[in-house]
């Protein structure tokens, strides 16, 4: 708990939800081996659940004390488990990517970790049968623990990988705050986000997601249903339910949109050139002559263009553009309908309901209702 991270704070909100249900004290201790010794023969607790090391493994073994797991790279192996998908969580975040136009991919995460081996099995797994090759960079999660004594080397992995890759590429990366020093090294080797490297955070951390630009697209691994899903586990395991050994997957809540992949990849480079003019210019009252105008070039060939590759016109991309940006700031904000349309450069609140509702089939209110019951704890 004292990490502050979204995943133990949402894992600790969700067993505390169930516990509310079921009527049980609960105790929080940083490290429960020390206290796990039967007083006067009987034991502290009646289950507990969290971070299962092995020496905690055994000491709960040793007095016959159910036990649920909560961390996925755990050393343990007989131990009841409800832990992320990271598998889906790759699959969700490769199709997101290919949907988005990207023929290139990337993947960083972690080296011999069990999180990163199933994430980028999953991202393969979509990509593989489509024909798109995929390059990595894996690095050992102990470089940047403690005093990150392999900071530079680390670094220097990153910039070498970076130079290797050819715009526009998605990039899965297995964890949030690493797409920043992903987006830094791209800021110094002069490539832009989206718009060269298009990325796919991992854990929707609040404050890593939401600044500076590009604010981060990110994968939600529902850690509040994961806990609740615990704590019903362990439930079941202390009136006798032999649960001992088995593992759930618990699947991501999914995958939230932000600037980082606020994009459409293009092979030819003047739709490219386009795309970077609207994606820059979009909150703006930007119309089909002024993209024409950006690229230098004819109305009619730069519509054929866009056709052949995003088989859509010029319009059409605009409009999307903004309705993307309009969805993320109808779940994130409590803004009016007015005030969006000001900030999207619609002509006014009537033009931005009469679009959304064309381009989405739902009206701005009925998706903000639908989406922040999405995001509610279960």
């Amino acid at each position: 708990m004292e990490w502050g991270h979204k995943r133990h704070l949402e894992t600790y909100a969700g067993v505390h939800q169930y516990a509310g249900k079921a009527g049980w004290d609960c105790v929080i201790i940083p490290s429960a081996i020390r206290v796990l010794k039967p007083k006067a023969g009987v034991a502290p607790f009646d289950g507990i659940l969290g971070r299962i090391t092995e020496p905690l493994a055994q000491a709960a073994h040793k007095i016959k004390m159910p036990a649920v797991n909560v961390w996925l790279n755990s050393p343990v192996k007989k131990v009841s488990s409800v832990l992320a998908d990271f598998q889906t969580s790759g699959e969700m975040a490769a199709q997101h990517l290919v949907g988005r136009g990207f023929r290139r991919f990337g993947y960083m995460g972690f080296l011999r970790e069990k999180d990163s081996r199933l994430q980028i099995q999953g991202f393969r797994g979509i990509l593989k049968p489509l024909g798109f090759r995929l390059s990595t960079y894996r690095f050992p999660r102990t470089d940047l623990g403690g005093e990150a004594l392999g900071w530079e080397r680390f670094l220097e992995g990153l910039e070498e990988w970076v130079d290797s890759l050819e715009a526009p590429t998605g990039i899965l990366v297995g964890n949030d705050l690493y797409c920043r020093y992903l987006i830094e090294t791209c800021r110094a080797k002069g490539l832009q986000v989206p718009q060269d490297i298009a990325i796919v955070g991992t854990s929707n951390e609040p404050a890593i997601c939401a600044s500076p630009y590009p604010a981060l697209t990110s994968i939600d691994l529902g850690f509040k249903l994961i806990g609740f899903r615990a704590a019903a586990k362990l439930d079941e395991m202390m009136n006798g339910k032999d649960s001992s050994k088995t593992v759930e997957y618990s699947p991501p809540k999914g995958l939230i949109p932000r600037q980082s992949t606020d994009v459409l990849a293009a092979e030819d480079p003047i739709v490219a050139n386009a795309l970077r003019f609207i994606s820059e210019n979009g909150q703006e009252r930007i119309q089909v002559k002024d993209v024409v105008s950006a690229v230098s070039i004819t109305r009619r060939t730069l519509e054929r263009k866009f056709r052949e590759s995003l088989d859509r016109s010029i319009a059409d991309e605009i409009a999307r553009l903004r309705i993307e940006r309009a969805k993320r700031l109808l779940v994130e904000t409590d803004d009016s309908f007015k005030a969006l349309a000001v900030d999207l450069g619609f002509r006014n609140a009537d033009h931005f309901y009469k679009v959304f509702f064309r381009v989405e089939g739902i009206t701005p209110s009925k998706y903000r209702t639908n989406r922040g019951r999405d995001h509610s704890i279960l």
